[in-house]
């Protein structure tokens, strides 16, 4: 497994990666260009977001001989973030960065979009179920469901 922690210079690598998740998997959903397009940068968000020590010491990324094809996001025992750069889906590397989680942090439960079907049953094929528990995505209409493990 090549997944380790991340590092500052591993920032817009990271940043990219989630960027462009964000359009390809949200875009169709919220449709809104002035986010996806406009607010949501590399650049500002690499500065802005990843930046925060309190953030970085909980990012772990998938480096194939120093490519960063994927990142995770923990918060305890919560899966926060988990995108892998859409060149590179489907090859098993989110497979093998959400048994990480689950072995080495024991992650048990994620907040996943209602809509985002593709996720929710990646999720349910590593054991994760929804509770019945929903809340709105911050700012949207848009309902996010619990599933725990």
């Amino acid at each position: 497994m090549n997944i380790r922690k991340a590092r500052i210079d591993d920032l817009s690598r990271i940043a990219e990666i989630y960027v462009f998740n964000n359009r390809m998997n949200y875009f169709p959903i919220f449709k809104d260009e002035s986010f996806s397009f406009g607010e949501l940068q590399v650049v500002s968000l690499a500065d802005k977001y990843f930046g925060k020590d309190e953030i970085m010491k909980n990012i772990f990324i998938y480096d194939d001989n120093g490519l960063i094809k994927g990142f995770i996001q923990m918060d305890k025992t919560e899966i926060c973030k988990i995108y892998v750069d859409t060149f590179f889906q489907s090859e098993g590397i989110g497979n093998m960065m959400i048994e990480y989680a689950i072995k080495e942090f024991h992650a048990d439960n994620l907040w996943v979009l209602e809509k985002n079907s593709r996720a929710i049953s990646f999720y349910q094929t590593h054991g994760f179920y929804p509770t019945g528990e929903k809340k709105f995505e911050e700012d949207t209409t848009e309902y996010l469901l619990k599933l725990v493990r």
